[in-house]
């Protein structure tokens, strides 16, 4: 009966089952004519649309009404807006946890990277492989599930959760049989409605730097970037007197004391604080009475900045072309900015909680910003349950001391609003440091989230985007390694490190909530290991939430 079912179905068809597909009838011969180039199949789905070769004229297309499909080398952070634009994206460099790979999961738009065939040359417009030139403007079709890229337009079809009703009754089968939770990763109101459809039963993690790299808002956040360090000092010489944020000496233009750095550090945290006010309303609005884990900033500086090497072009056109001395100045003094934020490695350098606690001004907007949107919805008698995630914990003594600081400023806000609201406070483990002191760091923290993609990342040693493209395909294809430990959980080490720090954080703190929100929260062999090792939920993209849950149903059943 019914067990026989979710025993039969593989979890990963059902994904198949919900993306874009090509329209039946294009025969082998006629697709091989149009081959260009295949790499990683990084998202499932079919696309067509008018090649572009950068986000910002993507974006522009898409909002005329233009389908297109974003094509880079490999794409960063600041390209957000153009993925979200495209119909689908492919790269030439990176792998399948690479920027655009994570991101297109998340959108559940067609993906394929690291298409190292591909020549791809932005500046002159044009794309070449298999012995086909292809122009900014001529039409693409791809295949995320094959990871092929095809000339020429191909007709596709759109399925959704409604039209399967066999599906939806297999889904609840598996919704009465599970152990595990599934949550989502959703960072606006419309993955989070998504997310509601596909059956998720809360979000697991909202990543509040996507909210940042909105264009609109990039100047604010920049602003606020660039003169956080002034503003710091100034707070350590003067004291807490801007926790209050009621009685902001910043916007009054009267006060003259104060340097014009640190003026301009809280009028853009103040501008970016009502934009994440807004935001955080709007999720939890949609998401009830349901869980939302919103993590703190966590991004490395320089992925809100303009590249280093652009603004070194820039600055030497304008003194070429005898520019206006105040302009030269100004983009000068920019560029002096971002070279002190530059990292020789920002993936291990200064971001998460260290961020956090060198400029606690930002993580404080942060905190200010979700509980007085939680507050404002419970006073319209709506239900809300945010949890209050820090990433990048190495050591319980960061934790002690943020945990205390947002406390303060969750509790001063309650006091200013008159209303209580319930909130958790806690932490990602990601890092083999804090895996391994994770009893210590459990007394510091209600939940734990692992990130399995950086503690894969930092376990192994491996630079994700790197390692795809120039050895790891070959480790697996060769048999160095049995599977990618990005796609697959590596039970054997990351795994290893997971059970201790369950296993620690229990003893010290028995109803520790714990969960899982990398990508692996939606590969089928990654849930039945998280089943195994006790955790409470996986979280995954909106897309994979229908995996996820026949994935924990066959694990409990494995079990029983």
């Amino acid at each position: 009966g019914q067990t026989e079912a979710l025993q039969r179905v593989d979890a990963e068809e059902i994904s198949q089952m919900l993306v874009p597909q090509f329209a039946n009838g294009a025969s082998r011969e006629s697709l091989d004519g149009r081959f260009l180039a295949s790499g990683a199949a990084a998202s499932p789905g079919a696309a067509s649309g008018m090649v572009c070769f950068d986000a910002d004229v993507a974006a522009d297309l898409a909002r005329r009404g233009e389908t297109v499909v974003l094509v880079r080398p490999e794409t960063k952070p600041y390209d957000i807006h153009g993925i979200i634009a495209a119909a689908g994206v492919v790269t030439s460099r990176g792998g399948v946890t690479s920027h655009a790979a994570v991101v297109t999961r998340g959108l559940g738009k067609p993906c394929i990277v690291g298409a190292e065939s591909l020549r791809v040359d932005v500046d002159h417009g044009w794309m070449s492989g298999n012995g086909k030139t292809v122009h900014a403007g001529e039409m693409v079709s791809l295949d995320g599930a094959s990871g092929e890229v095809y000339v020429g337009e191909m007709e596709t079809v759109n399925p959704s959760l409604s039209d399967l009703p066999e599906a939806n009754e297999l889904l609840a089968w598996a919704d009465e049989t599970r152990r595990l939770g599934v949550m989502a990763n959703a960072d606006t109101p419309a993955d989070a409605r998504q997310a509601i459809v596909m059956g998720a039963e809360g979000i697991g993690l909202c990543r509040t730097e996507h909210m940042f790299l909105d264009p609109n808002r990039l100047p604010a956040v920049r602003q606020m970037l660039l003169n956080s360090e002034a503003a710091e000092e100034w707070r350590r010489e003067h004291g807490d007197r801007h926790i209050d944020p009621l009685s902001n000496p910043f916007m009054n233009p009267e006060v003259s004391d104060i340097p014009a750095a640190v003026v301009e550090f809280y009028r853009a945290l103040d501008g970016v604080k009502q934009l994440q006010t807004n935001d955080f309303r709007g999720i939890l609005r949609v998401m009830s009475s349901k869980p939302v884990i919103i993590r703190l900033l966590d991004a490395p500086l320089h992925e809100f900045l303009p590249p280093y090497e652009e603004l070194l072009t820039e600055l030497a056109t304008l003194r070429v072309t005898g520019a206006d001395a105040d302009v030269t100045a100004e983009k000068e003094a920019f560029l002096h900015k971002v070279e002190s934020l530059r990292e020789t490695n920002p993936m291990l350098g200064h971001r998460g909680c260290r961020l956090g606690l060198s400029f606690p001004a930002i993580y404080r907007m942060q905190v200010e910003a979700i509980i007085t949107a939680g507050a404002q919805l419970v006073k319209e008698g709506l239900k809300v349950n945010p949890e209050i995630m820090v990433p990048l914990t190495v050591d319980a003594e960061e934790m002690r001391r943020l945990r205390l600081d947002l406390t303060r400023v969750a509790e001063q806000v309650q006091e200013r609003m008159q209303v209580t609201l319930p909130f958790k406070f806690g932490t990602m483990i990601e890092t083999p440091r804090a895996a391994l002191t994770a009893g210590r760091i459990a007394g510091e923290s209600e939940f734990f989230s692992f990130g399995t993609n950086d503690l894969t990342q930092m376990t192994y040693g491996f630079s994700r985007d790197d390692a795809e493209g120039k050895f790891l395909r070959s480790y697996i294809n060769e048999g160095v390694l049995p599977h990618d430990p990005f796609a697959s959980i590596d039970r054997d080490g990351v795994g290893e490190l997971v059970r201790l720090a369950v296993n620690a954080g229990r003893k010290v703190r028995p109803d520790l909530e714990i969960g899982i929100c990398g990508e692996h929260g939606g590969d089928p062999r990654s849930v039945a290991f998280c089943h195994e090792a006790g955790l409470d939920y996986v979280s995954c993209s909106p897309f994979r939430v229908p995996v996820a849950r026949l994935a924990a149903a066959q694990a409990a059943l494995q079990d029983s």
